[in-house]
């Protein structure tokens, strides 16, 4: 059977030390299509059009901030520990040779810890509800975890395990196996929850209910995720004597809390 090799280059172009990588791309791809559907999402309900900006600055710096400590802290916390100013800076000198890595380890959970901290001070800050505001980035966020997952794929990470499914894909920077494309997996799952999500709030079914939508997301990525992992190789060499690997065990709070919201949240503020 032909598998699809992939082999691209994860960089689009390099000057010097400096290379531009599709990941990167593709980050910044889920910015700003994640700011258009917010902008569009302020508008139809007529609020201030300054918001949508503010919110942007406060999203970004919560998600790769949140993203970075997260990997730091629940992948390779033995190696940054003894390395603490390349949690924070995107080079390397070594051996007398400035190197620039970028932050290459960003841990999607702790992204979501970083949008929620970063959600709560612009809440508190611009005097918004956070569930109401929760509500409404539930929409964007999946949509830019799609555009995060494309990204992955391109670099050749958070790989498959072997699978000799038709659509099965050889990661050659890897080994010459066919495997599960599970970043591909992933993003079209957030596609299909953003485009269910986004309908949702297009027929304002669940925006009454405050928490809802917040919920399902909580429940719907993070299920996928969790399902997903198990067609995943480990990250870490440590996760490989757990029954559940690091992405699943994170995933289970974050499910528990889209629970919480979906189905106790509104009848828990009705009794106050």
């Amino acid at each position: 059977m032909l598998y699809l090799a992939w082999d691209p280059s994860p960089e689009i172009f390099h000057i010097g030390g400096f290379a531009l990588r599709y990941y990167s791309v593709a980050f910044m791809a889920a910015f700003i299509a994640s700011y258009m559907v917010m902008r569009y999402v302020f508008d139809r309900e007529g609020k201030n059009r300054a918001l949508p900006d503010r919110l942007l600055v406060y999203v970004v710096v919560g998600t790769i901030v949140g993203a970075r400590l997260g990997h730091c802290l629940f992948y390779e916390w033995d190696y940054f520990r003894y390395h603490l100013a390349e949690i924070v800076l995107p080079f390397r000198w070594e051996s007398g040779y400035f190197r620039w890595t970028g932050y290459q380890g960003l841990a999607s959970h702790g992204g979501a810890i970083g949008i929620l901290t970063a959600a709560a001070l612009f809440a508190r800050r611009y005097n918004v509800p956070l569930v109401w505001l929760l509500d409404r980035l539930a929409i964007v966020i999946p949509l830019a975890g799609a555009f995060v997952r494309t990204g992955n794929f391109f670099n050749a990470e958070i790989i498959g395990k072997p699978s000799h499914l038709p659509w099965a894909v050889i990661f050659v920077q890897d080994d010459l196996l066919p495997r599960h494309p599970a970043q591909l997996y992933e993003a079209l799952c957030y596609l299909f929850i953003f485009g269910l999500l986004i309908f949702l709030y297009k027929k304002n079914k669940g925006i009454q209910k405050p928490g809802f939508i917040f919920g399902l997301l909580l429940i719907l990525v993070f299920g996928a995720r969790f399902l997903i992992e198990f067609l995943k190789e480990n990250q870490e060499i440590f996760e490989n004597g757990y029954l559940l690997n690091m992405g699943q065990l994170l995933s289970l709070p974050l499910i528990a809390a889209g629970i919480y919201f979906m189905g106790f949240y509104n009848e828990s503020h009705a009794k106050k």
